[in-house]
């Protein structure tokens, strides 16, 4: 191992001890692939007020087992996050392609990360209720973005859809130029708890300035997630452009993940290294296949 892995791996687990511990433990009910709850008995035992615990998606805060995270792999999610609530997020996309070389040539570099990487930095809070905002800082031109989201419409039995609509604003070299605001919506339908389909179109501002030049692009994001265990999943993405600027190929992303208690993490595969609204709208790369990961915690 080089000390360049041995860094990463480090960091990695840092931040897994760090989000493992922020609060006691207490008793969890454990879910079924049908989404019911059981309780040990030792939990029961210590608190009894646990066995009566819920997991309606009206609840604030409850767990839903179809849609446990604010983002899909890059594009967002209709989760709800409670008043006052907090989630802080890590993504890492690594820099090997995985389109270049063999296998053999891949695994020798750990297929990318002894290649160097983009992260990103995301924390977001419930600031009304149904209303939450966030800020994103990534290294990708160092990006920032600050953007809200509203959560009205919530499916439950009288209704078939969620809904959430967005607004945004980027900017490159640490928000001092090219800015980008951007305006969407996100629109879902889970089956059971097993299954959240999404679709996602958004409008973004000024996605050709690298070039100087006065552009839109509007591109429509379809994604889902699928639950295969009680707490793993696998979720894909894409996001074609329906009009404006558009070069490179449309944005894709897919993987699996694990949901332990308020953690999340994703192992994912994207064309491109992009996580933000405008660079989403500039597509990825053609013959490109980079690894990378999602880390999430939530703080309610």
């Amino acid at each position: 191992m080089t000390i360049r892995i041995i860094a990463r791996l480090v960091s990695v687990l840092a931040f897994s001890l760090l989000f493992s511990q922020p609060f006691p433990v207490s008793a969890q009910p454990v879910f079924t692939l049908s989404g019911t709850a059981a309780v040990s008995e030792s939990a029961q035992a210590a608190t009894p007020q646990a066995a009566q615990a819920t997991t309606s998606p009206d609840e604030e805060g409850a767990l839903v087992l179809a849609e446990p995270d604010f983002r899909v792999v890059n594009l967002p999610s209709t989760l709800r996050l409670p008043l006052h609530g907090s989630n802080f997020q890590l993504t890492h996309r690594f820099n090997g392609n995985l389109m270049n070389g063999t296998f053999s040539e891949n695994a020798s570099n750990l297929f990318g990360l002894d290649q160097g990487a983009v992260v990103g930095f995301e924390y977001r809070f419930g600031l009304l209720r149904h209303v939450q905002a966030a800020v994103y800082r990534t290294a990708v031109d160092k990006t920032f973005q600050f953007y809200g989201k509203y959560d009205p419409v919530r499916q439950n039995e009288s209704t078939w859809l969620s809904l959430s609509a967005l607004v945004s604003v980027e900017g490159i070299d640490n928000f001092q130029e090219a800015y980008s605001p951007a305006l969407g919506v996100v629109v879902s339908r889970t089956v059971g708890s097993w299954l959240a389909m999404y679709a996602t179109p958004i409008w973004v501002h000024n996605t050709a300035a690298i070039l100087d030049v006065d552009r839109d692009t509007t591109f429509v994001g379809v994604g889902a997630r699928v639950r295969i265990s009680s707490t793993v999943y696998v979720v894909g993405e894409v996001a074609p452009r329906a009009g404006g600027y558009s070069p490179g190929e449309a944005a894709y992303g897919f993987g699996i993940e694990k949901r332990a208690g308020g953690h999340m993490f994703q192992l994912n595969f994207n064309n491109g290294q992009g996580t933000t609204f405008a660079q989403i709208a500039r597509g990825g790369f053609p013959d490109t296949l980079f690894l990378g990961f999602n880390l999430a915690r939530k703080f309610f």
